[in-house]
Protein backbone atom coordinates (compact mmCIF):
# COMPACT_ATOMS: atom_id res chain seq x y z
CA UNK A 1 0.00 0.00 0.00
CA UNK A 2 1.31 3.13 -0.86
CA UNK A 3 2.08 6.25 1.63
CA UNK A 4 -0.61 8.62 0.24
CA UNK A 5 -3.50 5.43 0.04
CA UNK A 6 -2.59 4.31 3.84
CA UNK A 7 -3.07 7.92 5.05
CA UNK A 8 -6.02 8.44 3.23
CA UNK A 9 -7.53 5.73 4.90
CA UNK A 10 -6.80 6.70 7.99
CA UNK A 11 -8.69 9.88 8.12
CA UNK A 12 -11.46 8.44 5.78
CA UNK A 13 -14.18 7.51 8.95
CA UNK A 14 -17.00 5.71 6.18
CA UNK A 15 -17.41 1.92 5.60
CA UNK A 16 -14.02 0.28 4.00
CA UNK A 17 -15.86 -0.68 0.75
CA UNK A 18 -16.52 2.90 -0.40
CA UNK A 19 -12.70 4.47 1.43
CA UNK A 20 -11.45 3.66 -2.58
CA UNK A 21 -13.10 3.17 -5.85
CA UNK A 22 -11.30 -0.32 -6.74
CA UNK A 23 -13.33 -1.81 -3.79
CA UNK A 24 -16.26 -1.51 -4.64
CA UNK A 25 -16.44 -1.54 -8.59
CA UNK A 26 -13.97 -4.44 -8.59
CA UNK A 27 -16.11 -7.03 -6.38
CA UNK A 28 -19.46 -5.86 -7.85
CA UNK A 29 -18.16 -6.40 -11.65
CA UNK A 30 -16.92 -9.54 -10.50
CA UNK A 31 -19.66 -10.38 -9.25
CA UNK A 32 -21.88 -9.20 -12.56
CA UNK A 33 -19.71 -11.09 -14.96
CA UNK A 34 -19.82 -14.01 -12.96
CA UNK A 35 -23.99 -13.91 -13.10
CA UNK A 36 -23.92 -12.05 -16.57
CA UNK A 37 -22.45 -14.79 -18.74
CA UNK A 38 -24.14 -18.16 -17.69
CA UNK A 39 -27.41 -16.75 -17.58
CA UNK A 40 -26.81 -15.03 -21.19
CA UNK A 41 -26.02 -18.80 -22.39
CA UNK A 42 -28.80 -20.26 -20.15
CA UNK A 43 -31.53 -17.93 -22.31
CA UNK A 44 -29.33 -19.16 -25.59
CA UNK A 45 -30.32 -22.79 -24.59
CA UNK A 46 -33.85 -22.40 -23.02
CA UNK A 47 -35.41 -19.52 -24.08
CA UNK A 48 -34.60 -19.02 -28.42
CA UNK A 49 -32.43 -16.42 -27.16
CA UNK A 50 -34.48 -13.79 -26.26
CA UNK A 51 -34.43 -12.12 -22.75
CA UNK A 52 -37.56 -10.61 -22.15
CA UNK A 53 -38.06 -9.00 -25.31
CA UNK A 54 -35.28 -8.17 -25.86
CA UNK A 55 -32.08 -10.61 -28.18
CA UNK A 56 -30.57 -12.25 -26.01
CA UNK A 57 -26.59 -11.52 -27.89
CA UNK A 58 -27.31 -8.03 -27.99
CA UNK A 59 -27.81 -8.23 -23.73
CA UNK A 60 -24.98 -10.26 -23.31
CA UNK A 61 -22.82 -8.25 -26.00
CA UNK A 62 -24.30 -4.60 -24.13
CA UNK A 63 -23.41 -5.78 -20.49
CA UNK A 64 -19.63 -7.12 -21.14
CA UNK A 65 -18.86 -4.10 -22.71
CA UNK A 66 -20.69 -1.23 -21.39
CA UNK A 67 -21.16 -2.86 -18.01
CA UNK A 68 -18.69 -5.03 -16.95
CA UNK A 69 -15.70 -3.26 -18.42
CA UNK A 70 -16.46 0.49 -16.99
CA UNK A 71 -17.10 -1.03 -13.63
CA UNK A 72 -13.45 -2.32 -13.79
CA UNK A 73 -12.21 0.76 -15.70
CA UNK A 74 -14.13 2.78 -12.35
CA UNK A 75 -12.34 0.92 -10.12
CA UNK A 76 -8.94 0.86 -11.37
CA UNK A 77 -9.09 4.65 -12.55
CA UNK A 78 -10.21 6.03 -9.18
CA UNK A 79 -7.71 4.36 -7.64
CA UNK A 80 -5.20 5.29 -10.19
CA UNK A 81 -5.72 8.73 -11.22
CA UNK A 82 -5.09 10.47 -7.25
CA UNK A 83 -1.96 8.58 -7.71
CA UNK A 84 -1.26 10.24 -11.15
CA UNK A 85 -2.27 13.54 -9.47
CA UNK A 86 -1.75 14.04 -6.08
CA UNK A 87 -5.48 14.76 -5.52
CA UNK A 88 -7.82 13.43 -3.01
CA UNK A 89 -9.92 10.08 -3.87
CA UNK A 90 -13.14 10.05 -4.68
CA UNK A 91 -14.51 7.93 -1.50
CA UNK A 92 -17.73 8.02 0.77
CA UNK A 93 -20.90 9.25 -0.25
CA UNK A 94 -19.46 10.26 -3.72
CA UNK A 95 -18.76 7.13 -4.90
CA UNK A 96 -21.35 5.38 -3.42
CA UNK A 97 -23.37 7.67 -5.73
CA UNK A 98 -21.25 6.25 -8.48
CA UNK A 99 -21.66 2.81 -7.49
CA UNK A 100 -25.63 3.14 -7.13
CA UNK A 101 -25.24 4.78 -10.88
CA UNK A 102 -23.51 1.81 -12.58
CA UNK A 103 -25.80 -0.72 -10.74
CA UNK A 104 -29.12 0.98 -11.89
CA UNK A 105 -27.33 0.90 -15.31
CA UNK A 106 -27.43 -3.17 -15.10
CA UNK A 107 -31.13 -3.05 -13.45
CA UNK A 108 -32.36 -1.19 -16.34
CA UNK A 109 -31.28 -3.58 -18.77
CA UNK A 110 -33.59 -6.03 -17.71
CA UNK A 111 -36.27 -2.79 -18.51
CA UNK A 112 -39.75 -4.02 -20.42
CA UNK A 113 -40.20 -2.06 -23.62
CA UNK A 114 -42.17 0.56 -22.45
CA UNK A 115 -39.65 1.76 -20.75
CA UNK A 116 -36.57 1.45 -23.04
CA UNK A 117 -35.81 5.22 -23.37
CA UNK A 118 -35.91 5.94 -19.29
CA UNK A 119 -33.64 2.89 -19.43
CA UNK A 120 -31.65 3.74 -21.62
CA UNK A 121 -30.89 7.15 -20.41
CA UNK A 122 -30.65 5.72 -17.12
CA UNK A 123 -27.40 3.36 -18.58
CA UNK A 124 -26.14 5.90 -20.50
CA UNK A 125 -25.76 8.39 -17.28
CA UNK A 126 -22.83 6.22 -15.40
CA UNK A 127 -20.50 6.56 -18.30
CA UNK A 128 -21.12 10.15 -19.03
CA UNK A 129 -20.76 10.97 -14.99
CA UNK A 130 -17.49 9.00 -14.90
CA UNK A 131 -15.80 10.29 -17.97
CA UNK A 132 -16.61 13.76 -16.19
CA UNK A 133 -15.20 12.58 -13.08
CA UNK A 134 -11.86 11.53 -14.84
CA UNK A 135 -11.28 14.28 -16.83
CA UNK A 136 -12.24 16.50 -14.02
CA UNK A 137 -9.35 15.22 -11.59
CA UNK A 138 -6.90 14.50 -14.47
CA UNK A 139 -7.57 18.34 -15.65
CA UNK A 140 -7.67 19.33 -12.34
CA UNK A 141 -3.91 17.75 -11.17
CA UNK A 142 -2.69 19.11 -14.38
CA UNK A 143 -1.74 15.68 -15.42
CA UNK A 144 -1.94 16.55 -19.27
CA UNK A 145 -0.07 13.20 -19.58
CA UNK A 146 -3.38 10.72 -19.15
CA UNK A 147 -5.78 13.00 -21.14
CA UNK A 148 -5.83 9.88 -23.83
CA UNK A 149 -7.12 8.11 -20.71
CA UNK A 150 -10.01 11.05 -20.66
CA UNK A 151 -10.86 10.90 -24.36
CA UNK A 152 -10.92 6.36 -24.06
CA UNK A 153 -13.10 6.87 -21.27
CA UNK A 154 -15.72 9.57 -23.35
CA UNK A 155 -14.92 7.43 -26.48
CA UNK A 156 -16.49 4.52 -24.57
CA UNK A 157 -19.41 6.91 -23.33
CA UNK A 158 -20.50 7.83 -26.72
CA UNK A 159 -20.15 4.22 -28.27
CA UNK A 160 -22.87 3.17 -24.97
CA UNK A 161 -25.13 5.85 -26.53
CA UNK A 162 -24.48 5.13 -29.81
CA UNK A 163 -25.56 2.16 -28.76
CA UNK A 164 -29.06 2.98 -27.93
CA UNK A 165 -29.68 4.97 -30.60
CA UNK A 166 -29.78 2.01 -33.05
CA UNK A 167 -33.42 2.37 -32.69
CA UNK A 168 -33.68 5.22 -33.91
CA UNK A 169 -31.07 4.76 -36.68
CA UNK A 170 -30.32 1.28 -37.40
CA UNK A 171 -28.12 2.27 -39.95
CA UNK A 172 -25.46 2.86 -37.15
CA UNK A 173 -25.42 -1.33 -37.10
CA UNK A 174 -22.23 -2.78 -34.91
CA UNK A 175 -20.26 0.31 -34.61
CA UNK A 176 -21.05 1.00 -31.37
CA UNK A 177 -19.64 -2.46 -30.80
CA UNK A 178 -16.42 -2.02 -32.13
CA UNK A 179 -15.83 1.17 -30.91
CA UNK A 180 -16.38 -0.35 -26.94
CA UNK A 181 -13.39 -2.86 -28.18
CA UNK A 182 -11.73 -0.17 -30.24
CA UNK A 183 -11.22 1.72 -26.32
CA UNK A 184 -10.37 -1.67 -24.46
CA UNK A 185 -7.89 -2.59 -26.90
CA UNK A 186 -6.10 0.94 -26.64
CA UNK A 187 -6.21 1.45 -23.00
CA UNK A 188 -4.83 -2.07 -22.02
CA UNK A 189 -2.32 -1.49 -24.95
CA UNK A 190 -1.22 2.22 -23.07
CA UNK A 191 -1.83 1.12 -19.57
CA UNK A 192 -0.78 -2.40 -20.04
CA UNK A 193 2.37 -0.81 -21.83
CA UNK A 194 3.12 0.81 -18.33
CA UNK A 195 2.30 -1.46 -15.71
CA UNK A 196 3.69 -4.89 -17.29
CA UNK A 197 7.28 -3.56 -17.89
CA UNK A 198 7.57 -1.90 -14.58
CA UNK A 199 5.84 -4.46 -12.80
CA UNK A 200 8.51 -6.77 -14.50
CA UNK A 201 11.31 -5.28 -13.83
CA UNK A 202 10.47 -4.13 -10.17
CA UNK A 203 10.26 -8.32 -9.64
CA UNK A 204 13.46 -8.79 -11.93
CA UNK A 205 15.66 -6.26 -9.97
CA UNK A 206 14.15 -7.94 -6.24
CA UNK A 207 15.11 -11.26 -7.61
CA UNK A 208 18.87 -10.16 -8.77
CA UNK A 209 18.34 -11.03 -12.30
CA UNK A 210 20.12 -9.60 -15.31
CA UNK A 211 19.96 -8.02 -18.04
CA UNK A 212 16.76 -6.24 -16.87
CA UNK A 213 14.11 -5.59 -19.37
CA UNK A 214 14.49 -2.09 -21.46
CA UNK A 215 12.76 1.20 -20.73
CA UNK A 216 10.09 2.75 -22.38
CA UNK A 217 11.37 4.41 -25.48
CA UNK A 218 10.33 5.99 -29.32
CA UNK A 219 9.69 2.26 -29.82
CA UNK A 220 6.52 2.08 -27.66
CA UNK A 221 5.31 5.53 -28.73
CA UNK A 222 4.81 4.08 -32.47
CA UNK A 223 3.47 0.25 -31.17
CA UNK A 224 0.83 2.93 -29.75
CA UNK A 225 0.55 4.64 -32.80
CA UNK A 226 -0.09 1.71 -34.55
CA UNK A 227 -2.20 0.19 -32.27
CA UNK A 228 -4.71 3.38 -32.48
CA UNK A 229 -4.22 3.97 -36.23
CA UNK A 230 -5.52 -0.11 -36.56
CA UNK A 231 -8.37 0.22 -34.28
CA UNK A 232 -9.53 3.34 -35.66
CA UNK A 233 -9.04 1.60 -39.30
CA UNK A 234 -11.57 -1.31 -38.11
CA UNK A 235 -13.98 0.88 -36.83
CA UNK A 236 -14.46 2.59 -39.99
CA UNK A 237 -14.38 -0.17 -42.18
CA UNK A 238 -13.74 -3.42 -40.57
CA UNK A 239 -13.26 -5.75 -43.78
CA UNK A 240 -10.55 -4.80 -45.92
CA UNK A 241 -6.73 -5.05 -47.27
CA UNK A 242 -6.04 -1.84 -45.75
CA UNK A 243 -7.55 -2.55 -42.22
CA UNK A 244 -5.76 -6.15 -41.71
CA UNK A 245 -2.91 -5.33 -43.23
CA UNK A 246 -2.64 -2.63 -40.51
CA UNK A 247 -4.11 -4.83 -37.66
CA UNK A 248 -1.62 -7.66 -38.80
CA UNK A 249 1.33 -5.08 -38.39
CA UNK A 250 0.29 -3.95 -35.09
CA UNK A 251 -0.20 -7.21 -33.45
CA UNK A 252 3.17 -8.07 -35.06
CA UNK A 253 5.00 -4.77 -33.49
CA UNK A 254 2.71 -5.55 -30.13
CA UNK A 255 4.60 -9.04 -30.31
CA UNK A 256 7.71 -7.30 -30.32
CA UNK A 257 7.20 -5.05 -27.55
CA UNK A 258 5.63 -7.78 -25.08
CA UNK A 259 8.96 -10.17 -25.99
CA UNK A 260 10.61 -7.19 -25.09
CA UNK A 261 9.37 -7.29 -21.26
CA UNK A 262 10.93 -10.94 -21.04
CA UNK A 263 7.99 -12.19 -19.37
CA UNK A 264 8.81 -15.50 -19.96
CA UNK A 265 11.81 -15.47 -17.16
CA UNK A 266 9.06 -14.57 -14.91
CA UNK A 267 6.96 -17.73 -14.46
CA UNK A 268 7.96 -18.23 -10.75
CA UNK A 269 5.05 -15.54 -10.17
CA UNK A 270 2.17 -15.27 -11.30
CA UNK A 271 0.99 -11.90 -10.50
CA UNK A 272 3.57 -10.97 -12.93
CA UNK A 273 3.75 -13.54 -15.74
CA UNK A 274 -0.41 -13.42 -15.58
CA UNK A 275 0.32 -9.25 -16.92
CA UNK A 276 2.23 -10.98 -19.88
CA UNK A 277 -0.73 -13.31 -20.59
CA UNK A 278 -3.22 -10.86 -21.17
CA UNK A 279 -0.74 -8.77 -23.46
CA UNK A 280 -0.53 -11.76 -25.35
CA UNK A 281 -4.41 -12.37 -25.81
CA UNK A 282 -4.18 -8.34 -27.26
CA UNK A 283 -1.45 -9.49 -30.17
CA UNK A 284 -3.52 -12.68 -30.50
CA UNK A 285 -6.83 -10.90 -31.08
CA UNK A 286 -5.30 -8.44 -33.49
CA UNK A 287 -3.36 -10.85 -35.74
CA UNK A 288 -6.61 -12.88 -36.01
CA UNK A 289 -9.20 -10.06 -36.56
CA UNK A 290 -6.07 -8.80 -39.10
CA UNK A 291 -6.59 -12.27 -41.24
CA UNK A 292 -10.56 -11.73 -40.95
CA UNK A 293 -10.46 -8.40 -42.50
CA UNK A 294 -8.07 -9.73 -45.15
CA UNK A 295 -10.23 -12.75 -45.95
CA UNK A 296 -13.85 -12.69 -44.49
CA UNK A 297 -15.40 -16.29 -43.86
CA UNK A 298 -12.18 -17.44 -43.32
CA UNK A 299 -12.30 -16.97 -39.51
CA UNK A 300 -15.71 -16.93 -37.28
CA UNK A 301 -16.27 -13.16 -36.52
CA UNK A 302 -16.77 -14.90 -33.12
CA UNK A 303 -13.10 -16.10 -32.46
CA UNK A 304 -11.40 -12.68 -32.64
CA UNK A 305 -13.85 -10.67 -30.77
CA UNK A 306 -13.38 -12.65 -28.23
CA UNK A 307 -10.07 -13.08 -28.23
CA UNK A 308 -10.29 -10.06 -27.36
CA UNK A 309 -12.76 -9.67 -25.07
CA UNK A 310 -12.57 -13.22 -22.80
CA UNK A 311 -9.34 -13.02 -23.49
CA UNK A 312 -7.68 -9.63 -23.60
CA UNK A 313 -10.06 -8.11 -21.15
CA UNK A 314 -10.95 -10.88 -19.17
CA UNK A 315 -7.66 -12.01 -18.50
CA UNK A 316 -5.89 -8.55 -17.61
CA UNK A 317 -8.70 -7.23 -15.81
CA UNK A 318 -8.33 -10.35 -13.32
CA UNK A 319 -4.58 -9.05 -13.67
CA UNK A 320 -5.09 -6.07 -12.26
CA UNK A 321 -7.71 -6.80 -10.15
CA UNK A 322 -5.74 -9.16 -7.67
CA UNK A 323 -2.49 -7.17 -8.04
CA UNK A 324 -4.25 -3.74 -7.07
CA UNK A 325 -6.41 -5.37 -4.79
CA UNK A 326 -3.55 -6.85 -2.60
CA UNK A 327 -1.51 -4.09 -3.00
CA UNK A 328 -4.00 -1.04 -1.78
CA UNK A 329 -5.00 -3.38 1.53
CA UNK A 330 -1.79 -3.44 2.56
CA UNK A 331 -0.86 -7.32 2.21
CA UNK A 332 1.91 -9.08 0.31
CA UNK A 333 1.81 -9.34 -3.72
CA UNK A 334 1.91 -12.55 -3.91
CA UNK A 335 -0.18 -14.99 -5.30
CA UNK A 336 -1.76 -17.91 -3.51
CA UNK A 337 -3.04 -20.79 -4.67
CA UNK A 338 -6.91 -19.65 -5.14
CA UNK A 339 -5.62 -16.49 -7.53
CA UNK A 340 -3.54 -19.10 -9.12
CA UNK A 341 -6.65 -21.22 -9.93
CA UNK A 342 -8.76 -17.92 -10.98
CA UNK A 343 -5.72 -17.47 -13.27
CA UNK A 344 -5.97 -20.81 -14.74
CA UNK A 345 -9.63 -20.41 -15.03
CA UNK A 346 -10.41 -17.57 -16.82
CA UNK A 347 -7.30 -18.46 -19.88
CA UNK A 348 -8.72 -21.54 -20.10
CA UNK A 349 -12.75 -19.99 -20.29
CA UNK A 350 -11.16 -17.62 -23.09
CA UNK A 351 -9.03 -20.16 -25.18
CA UNK A 352 -12.79 -22.59 -25.02
CA UNK A 353 -14.76 -19.38 -26.42
CA UNK A 354 -12.12 -18.49 -28.90
CA UNK A 355 -12.27 -22.13 -30.32
CA UNK A 356 -16.05 -23.12 -30.02
CA UNK A 357 -17.05 -21.35 -33.19
CA UNK A 358 -14.16 -23.73 -34.94
CA UNK A 359 -15.31 -27.20 -33.76
CA UNK A 360 -18.87 -27.24 -35.43
CA UNK A 361 -21.08 -29.90 -33.33
CA UNK A 362 -19.29 -28.99 -30.41
CA UNK A 363 -19.30 -25.13 -30.35
CA UNK A 364 -22.74 -25.37 -27.82
CA UNK A 365 -20.77 -27.45 -25.55
CA UNK A 366 -17.69 -25.27 -25.41
CA UNK A 367 -19.37 -22.20 -25.04
CA UNK A 368 -21.52 -23.94 -22.12
CA UNK A 369 -18.11 -24.87 -20.51
CA UNK A 370 -16.44 -21.57 -21.15
CA UNK A 371 -19.58 -19.86 -19.58
CA UNK A 372 -18.71 -22.29 -16.11
CA UNK A 373 -15.24 -21.89 -16.27
CA UNK A 374 -15.32 -17.78 -16.89
CA UNK A 375 -18.23 -17.84 -13.56
CA UNK A 376 -15.44 -19.94 -11.68
CA UNK A 377 -13.17 -17.13 -12.31
CA UNK A 378 -14.54 -14.02 -11.39
CA UNK A 379 -17.04 -15.79 -8.85
CA UNK A 380 -13.71 -17.45 -6.89
CA UNK A 381 -12.10 -13.17 -7.33
CA UNK A 382 -15.28 -12.47 -5.55
CA UNK A 383 -15.40 -15.26 -2.92
CA UNK A 384 -11.38 -14.67 -2.37
CA UNK A 385 -10.97 -11.05 -2.68
CA UNK A 386 -14.13 -9.77 -1.06
CA UNK A 387 -13.82 -10.22 2.13
CA UNK A 388 -10.17 -7.90 2.09
CA UNK A 389 -12.24 -5.39 -0.13
CA UNK A 390 -15.09 -5.15 2.64
CA UNK A 391 -12.88 -4.49 5.21
CA UNK A 392 -10.14 -2.12 6.75
CA UNK A 393 -6.60 -3.60 6.55
CA UNK A 394 -5.19 -4.99 9.70
CA UNK A 395 -4.19 -2.44 11.87
CA UNK A 396 -6.04 0.79 10.59
CA UNK A 397 -8.86 2.49 12.11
Amino acid sequence: MSTSTAATLRAYRGPALFSFGFRPFFLFAALWSAAAVPLWIVVLSFNGGMLGDQDGRAWHVHEMLFGFLPGVMAGFLLTAVPNWTGRLPVAGAKLAALVALWTAGRLASFAPPDLTLPAAALDSAFLVVFAAVVWREVLGGRNLRNVPVCLLASGLALANIAWHLRGIWPQIGDAPERGALAVAAVLIALIGGRIVPSFTLNWMKAERLSPLPRSQDAFDQQVMGLTAAACLAWLVAPVGEATGALLITAGAAGLLRLASWQGWRCQREPLVWILHTGYAWLILGFLMLGVAAMRPGLIPHAAPVHALTAGAIGVMTLAVMTRASLGHTGRARLADRKTLAIYILVNAAALLRVTAPFVGVWTSALMTLSALLWMSAFGGFALSYGPMLVSRPTGSR
